[in-house]
């Protein structure tokens, strides 16, 4: 029996730090087909699953409530919206090609459901994260380096929707 569990195990912890090697480099060095896939598997499986708490008081998550550029269909999605003193900026670890980040910047709006209050936010801007360093807490700072993160999208508050009950 163990003649068999034991190159199992290693044969499965092998195919594990294989894919995390892989996840790990080509976050990193922005492998178009690695950010595809992840997130694609966001979008597909955990996307769902953050929506449950996201945008509600000590939620990891906030909501990004955009409509689509073409469909004209309303859509919210999960991001990690860090407030700064006249909006937001939430981190973009796939690059500029996520469609909420098309949505919101084709239409020049959206609204962020942020810690169970809703603000309407404008225009909308794709910088260097560098350049937004001082509003991010230090932790996501780091992490944003390590995984080599270089864009954030920065919006501005136009009003506040409603308050948390």
């Amino acid at each position: 029996m163990h003649r068999i569990l034991i190159p199992a195990a290693l044969a499965l912890a092998t195919v594990v730090a294989t894919v995390g090697i892989v996840f790990v480099v080509g976050m990193r060095t922005r492998w178009r087909w690695v950010l595809s896939a992840v997130r694609r598997l966001n979008r597909r499986f955990f996307n769902p699953y953050q929506m449950r708490t996201a945008g509600t008081p000590g939620a990891y998550a906030s909501v990004i409530q955009h409509r689509g550029r073409t469909s004209g269909r309303n859509y919210e999605t999960p991001v990690g919206a860090m407030p700064t003193a006249d909006g937001f900026v939430i981190a973009l670890p796939y690059g500029t090609h996520a469609d909420w980040l098309r949505n919101v910047v084709a239409h020049g709006s959206a609204t962020v459901v942020h810690e169970g209050a809703t603000y309407d936010v404008d225009s909308p801007q794709v910088v260097p994260t560098a350049s937004v360093g001082d509003d991010l807490p230090s932790g996501e700072e780091r992490l944003l380096r390590r995984f080599n993160v270089d864009q954030c999208l920065r919006l501005r508050i136009v009003t506040r929707a409603s308050m948390p009950t």
